[in-house]
Parts: C-alpha cells; sequence; structure tokens
C-alpha cells in the first residue's frame, strides 16, 4: 500500500494544511494501534479460548464507565 493513492482520472484533490494534515496522521496512528490492540485480543482468545466469566467485567459496567468518560469531557448545558 502506497501512502498515497493516484488520483483519479481527471480528479485535482485538495491539499490540506500541514496541521490538518498531521491531525489525519496522529488519528491514523491511532485508529491502527486500537486496531492491533483488537486483534491481539482475538489472538489470544483463539489460542487460549474465552477468559473465565469470573474475570470478565461486565459489560453494562463498562459502558457507565464510558458514559462518565465522556460525560467529564463535555462541558455542562445551562
Amino acid at each position: 500500500m502506497t501512502d498515497q493513492p493516484a488520483p483519479a482520472d481527471g480528479v485535482v484533490r485538495q491539499r490540506l494544511e500541514p496541521a490538518a494534515a498531521d491531525a489525519v496522521r496522529a488519528y491514523a496512528a491511532q485508529t491502527r494501534e486500537r486496531a492491533d490492540q483488537f486483534a491481539a485480543v482475538l489472538e489470544d482468545i483463539a489460542e487460549n479460548g474465552l477468559p473465565a466469566v469470573e474475570d470478565c467485567t461486565p459489560w453494562e459496567e463498562l459502558r457507565e464507565a464510558h458514559l462518565a468518560r465522556l460525560a467529564a469531557q463535555r462541558p455542562a448545558v445551562a
């Protein structure tokens, strides 16, 4: 895979500002890292099987923790 795809016939692509291009690259790196972590978990499950239920966190707890993190990131609306 190349760093830059070939433009379609006759299509001129708009260049990003350097800061915007850096932000897109950073997002791509974060996405790639999360995908690699997810793949590692799946490979571990394939190799070793599912973890014991006692060792797992219920999805409701995970959801509530995630919602709390999101709420903390947003300013309160009056």
